[in-house]
């Protein structure tokens, strides 16, 4: 009848069934725990191990901070720590900052 319009027949079966509701949700869960092992996870042990880490600084200790900055640790504070780059040089970094301890003897010229 009409050119554009298709004219709707009726079906003798009915529609067919929508599937099982769990078979749609599997991708998303699947996608979840990929996204969990991958990213959450390992990121969430960095952060524990360079808290331990920073909670642990001590006087003397050879650090390297985020800036590439070498040094020896003069003194501690709470949220702050003060890292001998030289002989009389000292500068005041977060703790935060701090990246990684070096073995004692590293910085043999400080």
């Amino acid at each position: 009848m009409s050119l554009f319009i298709s004219d709707a027949l009726a079906q003798g079966e009915a529609a067919a069934s929508a599937g099982d509701p769990f078979m749609a949700l599997l991708p998303l869960v699947l996608f979840a725990v990929i996204f969990y092992f991958l990213l959450i996870r390992p990121q969430a042990k960095r952060q524990k191990e360079h808290r331990k880490m920073v909670e642990s600084l001590a006087k003397g200790d050879e650090i390297i901070n985020a800036g590439g900055i070498a040094g020896r640790i003069a003194d501690l504070g709470e949220n702050f720590v003060l890292v001998e780059i030289a002989d009389g040089v000292q500068i005041k970094v977060r703790r935060a900052a701090v990246e990684s301890v070096l073995p004692k003897g590293t910085l043999k010229d400080l």
